[in-house]
């Protein structure tokens, strides 16, 4: 069968039908009673031990065991209160425990979760539903800050992101009571609309015991969601009145100096070039309102941003790396454009990065926040041209516009992304989406996108449907009892988003999984049961041939005590119209394949001191078969010491042909912190695959809020050095660095 290009637009022109027929029927959503937050009647001061008589005249919020058994009853007394004064928003938690010596407070590394005990509050600030800011601490006193987007959908590898930061601070103490905690969170950091002098947002909170693998939350939510704690649209409406506008002008400059050593082919062999780095830039931010903010930045660098894993690559596909720099976090999601999977038509790596290379950014400036009942996102960044990668100087442009529509939960919203080159290059995408929820869990997704870029313009080739994707999914958003989802995604030959990520072109995909969650807890130690079911197939939109499918059932078991184990089996269909390359000179010819393989997994409770994460599969492999092995172990000696590694080993034969290879992946981490403001992290890797060892180090002093002192070392080393003529030197690039950060407030 020929797949029509005029599907993709059909298939939306019904969806649209269907959803305002659905929205007709939609109940509304139910009214909840904003709670007024009390406004601090006395100074605190921010140590940790909450004994201040301003505290004592705020009544606790009332808490309920989330986790493992709901509504199973709070068993260690905790008191959490919010308050807040002209400046800043206060939490304090006073958490109890009958066993203190059981209190997992096992790291000071800042951003590091370590299977502590935790206090955490979820601010919706926007009070829309869909995106928050997650902050928590630890008995250490240890600062987490997360964002949410997509009302945590996805999970924490999707929705949340840990690589966000704003100014904020927070305190905690241990005693033979328990464990004491006070946060101090800048209004202005938060971003909110303002009503009046009157500000309404979402709220929720919670304290985690890690041994025991309890919750405690407020306000009472149900455990029918993945991260249900900290979904935003489970949050409790509360109030801050007279609250002003606070907008601090915030200046970081920074200078950076050290030495770059990269080996360069000589007529004799190699020769070791270095030249001295010598920087200076800066960032500037400012609230332009309340809920507006403009972030500025010249010379931009990131030298203290951690390499990229080592990763091999046994599909036919590009590896996808998440954002890791931090100019990119803040309200990244509003900019977010998926497609499905890691697909997505704004990529912010394409920006000052060529195949995995830096390139410098001369600068840029982004605003973000929300107009009235306007999301709004503009980034705008210009990069220089870069002779040695082949790269022109380019301009980056991404504008994002979202609104509420219908309801609390659903919205509407389009984007334009523009990449121009100093050559005459250029590349435009635009798209437009809408999430809504029909009923209940019930939500549609319809998202189209379409692309521009001179080449096709000027030689009279471009083709309006081959340029377009367009996807359609209806979904069941829980994990409680039954949920689904079923999606259609088309994208033509000439889809080609160059601020994007794709993995594919010319496609018509269809996918569909089914699963069930039961709840256990109470009966026995088994907490939750999961089976599900999923399958997807890809056809080419040239002939309608099958490209690939994937058909896979899954167990997953979680124990009261928070251990996961999961049992997997797969059946996948690969058509290969070109070899396949793998390493060690291997390869799989052109051709039809069917394989199968089944897999284990096991993730170890959070709150054990070492803890070892697992998995193994084995099967089929095109015509071939393949072994994996996983194993990830962490051990906390002492809250000044972490060691974690990964080991990863992948045995590929293909027996018809006398081929075989054995991929390794190791990754060894070391962290240590002196305190909770002078750490060091070494991020030790090696690749089989690519013949390659590679060295991160970083040492950070965080001698005051956005003011840091770093020494960061990196170096790779060619681990075959005989593999190429004239042999290969020891090292193939070196770099130290120090960079100092000095952040004014104006």
């Amino acid at each position: 069968m020929t797949a029509s290009p005029s599907c993709p637009k059909r298939a939306m022109l019904v969806g649209a039908l269907f959803l305002c027929a659905a929205l007709s029927a939609a109940p509304p959503a139910t009214a909840q009673t904003p709670m007024v937050l009390p406004r601090l009647d006395g100074s605190i001061t921010l140590d940790g031990q909450v004994t201040e008589p301003a505290w004592q005249e705020i009544e606790p919020l009332p808490m309920t065991m989330y986790q493992p058994t709901y509504e199973g009853g709070v068993q260690e007394r905790t008191e959490i209160r919010v308050a807040y004064d002209d400046k800043y928003l206060y939490v304090s938690g006073r958490l109890y425990d009958s066993n203190p010596e059981g209190i997992r407070a096992n790291s000071l590394y800042r951003d590091r979760y370590s299977g502590d005990d935790t206090f955490a509050i979820v601010l919706d600030t926007f009070n829309d539903n869909e995106n928050a800011l997650w902050f928590f601490t630890t008995p250490t006193g240890v600062r987490f800050d997360f964002a949410v987007s997509n009302d945590a959908e996805g999970g924490l590898g999707g929705a949340v992101n840990d690589n966000w930061d704003t100014f904020w601070s927070a305190e905690a103490t241990l005693t033979d009571e328990g464990w004491f905690a006070e946060m101090r969170i800048p209004l202005s950091s938060l971003g909110f609309q303002s009503d009046e002098d009157q500000v309404t947002m979402g709220m929720s909170t919670y304290r985690y015991i890690a041994r025991r693998n309890e919750r405690y939350v407020f306000p009472s939510i149900p455990p029918n969601w993945g991260l249900g704690f900290a979904k935003p649209s489970q949050t409790r409406d509360v109030v801050l009145n007279n609250v002003e506008s606070q907008r601090p002008v915030y200046v970081t400059p920074y200078v950076l100096g050290g030495v770059d050593q990269e080996a360069q082919r000589a007529s004799d062999g190699y020769r070791q070039q270095r030249d001295l780095t010598r920087e200076l830039g800066g960032d500037l931010k400012y609230n332009l309102t309340n809920n507006l903010t403009l972030d500025l930045t010249a010379n931009t660098d990131f030298a203290q941003v951690e390499a990229d894993p080592q990763r091999v690559n046994l599909t036919r596909f590009s590896l996808f790396f998440p954002e890791k720099r931090r100019f990119f976090q803040e309200r990244s999601s509003t900019f977010a454009f998926n497609t499905g999977g890691n697909d997505r038509l704004f990529n912010s790596r394409r920006i000052g990065l060529v195949d995995g290379q830096p390139v410098r950014i001369w600068g840029g400036a982004r605003l973000v926040g929300r107009v009235g009942d306007w999301d709004v996102g503009v980034l705008n960044m210009q990069t220089a041209e870069d002779d040695a990668l082949g790269v022109p100087s380019e301009n980056f442009g991404v504008a994002r516009v979202r609104r509420r529509v219908f309801n609390e939960t659903s919205y509407a919203g389009g984007i334009v992304t523009s990449r121009v080159g100093a050559d005459g290059s250029y590349n435009v995408a635009y798209g437009l989406d809408g999430v809504v929820r029909l009923v209940g869990d019930e939500y549609l997704t319809i998202k189209g996108a379409q692309t521009v870029d001179r080449a096709r313009v000027e030689n009279g080739g471009f083709d309006p449907g081959a340029s377009t994707l367009g996807l359609v999914r209806w979904e069941r958003r829980r994990t409680e009892g039954l949920y689904y989802q079923g999606t259609v995604t088309r994208a033509g030959a000439e889809y080609r988003p160059d601020m994007g990520f794709i993995t594919r072109r010319d496609f018509t995909k269809l996918g569909g999984r089914v699963a069930y969650g039961w709840f256990l807890s109470g009966v026995s130690s088994l907490r939750k049961v999961t089976p599900e079911a999923s399958g997807t197939v890809a056809l080419r939109n040239a002939d309608g041939t099958v490209q690939s499918a994937e058909v896979e059932h899954e167990w997953n078991a979680e124990f009261d005590a928070g251990r996961t184990l999961e049992a997997e089996g797969k059946l996948r269909i690969e058509d290969l119209r070109d070899p396949l390359s793998f390493p060690e000179n291997t390869s799989v010819p052109a051709g039809r394949y069917r394989f199968a393989s089944a897999g284990l997994r096991h993730d170890p409770p959070e709150g054990q001191l070492l803890r070892v994460r697992g998995r193994t599969s084995l099967g089929t492999f095109f015509d071939g078969w393949r072994w994996r092995a996983e194993a990830s172990p962490t051990w906390n000696p002492s809250r000044h010491l972490e060691l974690g590694g990964t080991y990863q080993a992948n045995l590929v034969r293909f027996p018809d042909r006398d081929q075989r290879f054995v991929a390794h992946v190791a990754r060894t981490r070391v962290r240590v912190a002196l305190n909770k403001r002078i750490s060091t992290n070494a991020f030790l890797q090696y690749n089989s695959a690519a013949d390659l060892a590679t060295a991160d180090v970083r040492f950070r002093y965080n001698f005051g809020q956005g003011n840091d002192l770093w020494i960061v070392y990196n170096e790779g080393f060619n681990l075959d050095r005989d593999r190429r003529a004239p042999p290969l030197p020891r090292t193939d690039a070196r770099s130290v660095l120090l960079k100092l950060n000095y952040t004014i407030k104006m």
